[in-house]
This record gives structure tokens, C-alpha cells and sequence, in this order.
């Protein structure tokens, strides 16, 4: 009984507390209900108030376009009437400048009409001059007994002769108004550059023989059937001559370089007293490695001595090989330096750049670092050395010119040239056999004599000097100065000689009587 009553009560709860949530839950959809439809309203009140404001913002927007593009029509409409006036004054002046060139048209013509009339004229008027001129040639031929081209060739040959004369006075004189000013200030010049220039006589000689402590040593160098002179001569590419020159070895290469590496290197078997091939292999590559270090370090000296700059490595190793080159007895690689400061000097004093002078003084002979090897003069081989690798146009046409085989394009490749010869021809520099000599001074003689009028020439002071004595009923004082040219140029172009040759020419005239 009380489980049942339990039960409905349970019942009864469960189903009111349905009831209750029922209420609860529509009273809660209502009030939801409510809350939408204020949030509705406000939405809609909103959107309302953007779409008023929206078509007010149109229409303000509208308004400021339409103002804007009234003022842009109002500015193209401005453009184009001011293009228009422009036009229109154009059309004006064209117009104008129509009528002008309308009038100058009829101006030219009417010119040309009288510019035709008058060469008409002028033509009437030479035709008769030319009938008149032929009427007086002929008169003139008939009194004169001779042709009008045998007079003009008399009259040439006249005028020929006159400008022939006035023409070497000319060159005289202006050589000597020249001479005056010129060569004193180039005299100050030299002498001062020769003054601040200290350098040493030329001392060094080509080296070629080794002298040894004995006689015994040549049979240890030629070894046992020739094996130690064979390993010599094949590592050093040199010639041994052992003859019967007491404790004396000649040795024998035109190349400078391998004959210094020889010497050395037998100087330093000598020494040490073991000679067999593989120490001779093994010395002389040392010799090779040292030498090559040497060489570099000798161009490296003379470059940073002059202050040139920098200069590319392998030309530095050319430079360094010239100082066991030699010219007449005279140490390239002392020349070139001597040459490099002379030339700097000089330019120093005439205000030109001297640094790029002293380069061109120092790679002016820098071919004969290989002529030896490479065939062509050294002048051709150092000016593509040089040019390949870019070295200035200056120091190219110095290389070229030093010689006179080009012509001298810049003055500091005058100075290389002069520099060259005071180097060349100071005493003490150069040295040549006496056989070479004597063949140079009677080539010098004879090539003299070959001018037509010269009595007698006399080559003086070693070679540096030829007087040429000439006949003075055949040579004029004019054409002495001619010839004295004549014969500078042939020898120039003809002949080989250190340092410069003065030509001297001399007209004696003697007048004898005998009193009986």
C-alpha cells in the first residue's frame, strides 16, 4: 500500500515537473521571441539610417564628381583653344614666309638671268682674249726665234734652279736659327741630366771560361769515356771546349743565361770535387732554381730603384734577364737603367710625366731578353712583349723608334732615343774587336766617296767622326749643306754603329799664283 501510494506520488511529481518545464519553456520562447523581434528592429532601423546615409554619401560624391568634371572640361577646353590661337598664328607666319620666299624666288631668278648674261658675256670676251693670246705667242715665237715650250721648259729649268738655291738657304738658315736656340737649352739638358746621372763605367764582360786548380781536374770533368762532359753539356745545353789552355775550360752557348748557369754550376763541382752524373744533374737544377730566383730579383731591384710603379711579372722576368745580356761588350740591364734615368731626368726638366718616361728608358731594349731564342729584331720583339701586355701607346712607339725604324711620335720617345745614344757612346760603355772596327771605318769611307764630288774622306775620332772633302768647283756652299744631309741619310739607312756619327763636309777654295 505504501509502495503504491509512493509510486503516484511519483508519478504525480514527474508529471508536474513536465507541466512546469513545459511553461518554463514557453515562457522563455516568448521572451526570446520578444528579444528577436527588438534585435529585428533595430537591424532594420539601422539598415534604414546606412541606406539614408549611403544615398546622402552618392549624392555628395556625385556633386564633387560632376564639379570636377566641369573644371577638367573647362581646362581641355582652355588647351584647345590656346592650341587653336597657336595654330592659327602659325598659319600666319607660314603664310608670311610663303610671300617672302615667293619674292626671293623671283629675286634669284631674275639673278640667274643676269648672272647668265654676264657669263655669255665673259665667254665673247675670252674666246677674243684667247684669239689675241695666240696672235701674240705667235708674234713672240717669231721674234724671240723659239717655240713656246722650249721657252717654258727655259723658264722652269731657270726657276727650277733659283728655288733650288733659295730653297737650301732656306734650310740653312732656319737649321741655324734653330741650332742657336735649341741647342743650348737641350746642352743644359743633357749636361745636367749626365751630372745628377753618378753611374759607373761598364765593368762587366761576357764570362766565358772557368779556370781550375789544375790540370788533373780536366780529366775528373770529362770522365770516363766522356760520360761527365756529356751529362754537362746535355743539362746545361752548353759547349765544353777542353784544349791544351793550361787549367783553363772555354765554354760555349749563345745563350747568355745557360752559359751563366754552366759556370756556375761547374764552378761548384769544381769545388766540391764530386763530378759524376747525377751530382751534375743535381747541381745544375739547383743553379737553374737559383739563377731563375736571381733573375727575378734582379728585375725587381732595377723596377723599385727607378720607382716606376708596377709592372707585370712576367716582363719583370724579362727585365732581370738583361743583365746577363750584352751589347758591344755593355751590360743590357745597365743600360736600360742608365737609359730610364737619363730619360726621367730629361723629362723631369721639360715637365712631361717622368715615371712613365723612366718605364719607356727601361723596356726600350726589353727585347733582347730573347732575341737569342725567338727569331726577329729586338726592337719587333720587344714591342709585342709590350703590346701584349698592355703597356702604354707611349712606351710602344719608343720601343719602335729608339732606333729610327719608326718615327717618333711623342716627345718622351725623343728623349728615349737621345737617352740610348749618350748611353751607347760614353766612353767606356761599349768595346768591339778591332777587326769589326777597322771594317766599320772603311765601310763608313767608302760609302762617302760614293757621292758624286767628293775628293778625299777621313773617318776620326773612333768612327764617331767622318770629313769629307769635296771639290769645289763641282759643290757649291749651298750643296755642301745638301750633301752633309744626303750623306746622313744614307748612312742612317745603311749602316750599323753604336752611339751617333757627325758628318762634316769641307769646301777649300785656293787661289795660287807663282812670282818669277
Amino acid at each position: 500500500m505504501d509502495y503504491i501510494t509512493i509510486l503516484l506520488s511519483s508519478v504525480v511529481g514527474i508529471f508536474i515537473g513536465i507541466i512546469i518545464m513545459v511553461v518554463l519553456s514557453k515562457m522563455e520562447l516568448n521572451k526570446n521571441k520578444r528579444e528577436a523581434e527588438l534585435v529585428i528592429k533595430e537591424a532594420t532601423s539601422k539598415a534604414d539610417t546606412i541606406v539614408k546615409q549611403s544615398v546622402l554619401d552618392g549624392r555628395t560624391q556625385v556633386h564633387e564628381l560632376k564639379i570636377n568634371a566641369e573644371k577638367e572640361i573647362k581646362l581641355v577646353k582652355d588647351e584647345i583653344t590656346e592650341k587653336e590661337n597657336l595654330l592659327y598664328r602659325r598659319e600666319d607666319n607660314l603664310n608670311f614666309r610663303d610671300e617672302t620666299l615667293i619674292q626671293k624666288e623671283a629675286q634669284v631668278d631674275k639673278k640667274k638671268t643676269q648672272l647668265s648674261d654676264k657669263l655669255t658675256m665673259l665667254e665673247e670676251k675670252e674666246k677674243e682674249l684667247e684669239t689675241k693670246i695666240d696672235v701674240q705667242v705667235v708674234e713672240l715665237e717669231r721674234i724671240a726665234s723659239m717655240s713656246s715650250s722650249d721657252a717654258k721648259n727655259e723658264l722652269f729649268e731657270i726657276a727650277k734652279q733659283r728655288m733650288e738655291k733659295e730653297v737650301i738657304g732656306y734650310i740653312k738658315d732656319r737649321e741655324e736659327e734653330a741650332k742657336s736656340t735649341a741647342d743650348e737649352k737641350a746642352r743644359n739638358i743633357i749636361a745636367l741630366s749626365i751630372q745628377r746621372l753618378s753611374q759607373e763605367e761598364s765593368v762587366d764582360r761576357t764570362v766565358s771560361v772557368v779556370h781550375l786548380p789544375s790540370d788533373e781536374m780536366k780529366g775528373r770533368i770529362i770522365g770516363r769515356e766522356g760520360r761527365n762532359i756529356k751529362a754537362i753539356e746535355q743539362a746545361t745545353g752548353v759547349d765544353l771546349n777542353i784544349d791544351d789552355t793550361p787549367e783553363v775550360i772555354e765554354l760555349s752557348c749563345f745563350d747568355p743565361i745557360r752559359r751563366e748557369v754552366a759556370r756556375i754550376a761547374l764552378e761548384t763541382l769544381v769545388k766540391d770535387g764530386r763530378i759524376q752524373p747525377g751530382r751534375i744533374e743535381e747541381v745544375v737544377n739547383r743553379v737553374k732554381n737559383d739563377m731563375n730566383n736571381q733573375i727575378m730579383k734582379a728585375g725587381e731591384d732595377a723596377i723599385f730603384k727607378l720607382g716606376i710603379g708596377k709592372m707585370d711579372r712576367e716582363i719583370v722576368k724579362l727585365v732581370g734577364r738583361l743583365k746577363y745580356r750584352y751589347s758591344y761588350g755593355q751590360n743590357a740591364l745597365q743600360h736600360s737603367t742608365e737609359v730610364a734615368n737619363l730619360t726621367g731626368m730629361m723629362a723631369a726638366e721639360l715637365g712631361l710625366n717622368q715615371a712613365l718616361a723612366k718605364r719607356a728608358g727601361l723596356l726600350h731594349d726589353i727585347g733582347k731578353s730573347v732575341d737569342y731564342e725567338v727569331d726577329g729584331s729586338h726592337v719587333d720583339l720587344g714591342y709585342r712583349i709590350c703590346k701584349k701586355h698592355g703597356e702604354d701607346e707611349v712606351i710602344l712607339n719608343a720601343i719602335q723608334s729608339h732606333h729610327g725604324d719608326v718615327e717618333a711620335k711623342f716627345l718622351i720617345s725623343n728623349l728615349v732615343y737621345a737617352a740610348d745614344t749618350l748611353s751607347a757612346a760614353r766612353p767606356g760603355a761599349r768595346h768591339e774587336a778591332m777587326q769589326n772596327y777597322i771594317n766599320r771605318l772603311e765601310d763608313l769611307e767608302s760609302l762617302v766617296k760614293s757621292f758624286d764630288g767628293v775628293d778625299s774622306t777621313y773617318a776620326i775620332q773612333a768612327g764617331r767622326e767622318v770629313r769629307v772633302m769635296v771639290k769645289p768647283d763641282c759643290i757649291d756652299d749651298l750643296k755642301a749643306v745638301k750633301l752633309a744631309r744626303d750623306i746622313k741619310d744614307r748612312i742612317e739607312a745603311e749602316m750599323t754603329y753604336p752611339g751617333q756619327i757627325k758628318v762634316t763636309v769641307i769646301r777649300e777654295t785656293r787661289a795660287n799664283e807663282v812670282a818669277k
